[in-house]
């Protein structure tokens, strides 16, 4: 039966929406005042800050002029490869973290965790002489080794946990009916896990795109990646603030989308559904 909620509930229910707005506002205002800020020339940067007339300048600078159209391509290959090579080398990493039993198990996860949170800046010299040395530097290929690096710790992590809720007892039974362990493992696993390996993979493609120091210290004039690119608009002089605002959302772009195309994935719960009944 319906029941008529109290004054301090209603009060109580648009302070909350009231709050919600308020703080969606704050979230969202850095994002609105970039998009401000990219249609502003640099005359007008200081001053108005809503009235002025829009310019489509800043984007053609940044689209047509200098070499970011390049660097985002740089960027799209070198993050595409190094989360390929992190999923290539982290799911089986992972499984057998979560399934085998071996001597210092767990130091092992603990290491290859502390390889995420070490300082970049702790270990670019040595990397930086080990890359001049092996011709890496400036590569692809040296790049895509080093950006591997960023993700794979964490997707290892995290897929350890969705191989841990998945009982061996499944495995077991499809390999009493007749099943290799590949089939079972690309068949039944692989699916399982699928909604920790999409997020995984896309928390690891965006740690590897917003990079900077790498990219910075291990790139050269050959190739450059995006947050090292947006670098070129500060001048000795000024900063071409519209320019750099273009150069931001255009980078934030390939994030927003992936994670529109696969949010559905993003909501653990498959592999607990997989075991009830």
């Amino acid at each position: 039966m319906y029941q008529r909620k109290s004054k301090f509930e209603r009060t109580a229910g648009i302070a909350g929406t009231i709050l919600l707005v308020v703080y969606m506002i704050f979230s969202l205002f850095p994002l609105v005042w970039m998009v401000i800020t990219s249609f502003k020339s640099d005359v007008d940067m200081y001053k108005t800050l809503f009235i002025f007339k829009p310019t489509l300048e800043n984007f053609k600078n940044v689209l047509t002029t200098g070499n970011y159209v390049k660097a985002f391509t740089d960027n799209f290959i070198i993050c595409a490869g190094a989360v390929l090579i992190s999923v290539i080398v982290g799911v089986p990493a992972a499984y057998a973290l979560a399934r085998y039993q071996f001597k210092k198990k767990e130091s092992v996860a603990f290491t290859i965790l502390s390889f995420k949170f070490a300082p970049e800046i702790l270990i670019i010299i040595p990397l930086f002489a080990i890359f001049q040395t092996l011709h890496l530097y400036d590569t692809y290929l040296g790049m895509i080794w080093i950006y591997q690096f960023i993700g794979l710790p964490l997707l290892i992590w995290v897929l350890r946990g969705y191989f841990e809720d998945i009982p061996v007892e499944m495995e077991r039974a499809a390999e009493l009916d007749g099943y290799s362990w590949w089939s079972v493992f690309f068949k039944m696993l692989i699916p399982l896990i699928r909604p920790g390996l999409v997020a995984a993979a896309l928390l690891s493609f965006i740690f590897c795109w917003n990079n900077f120091t790498f990219g910075l210290m291990l790139c050269g004039f050959h190739i450059q990646t995006i947050t090292v690119s947006a670098l070129t608009y500060i001048a000795t002089d000024t900063v071409h603030y519209g320019q750099m605002a273009v150069a931001s959302l255009i980078a934030i772009a390939p994030e927003i989308i992936l994670c529109l195309c696969i949010q559905k994935h993003l909501v653990r719960g498959l592999s607990f559904g997989a075991v009830k009944g």
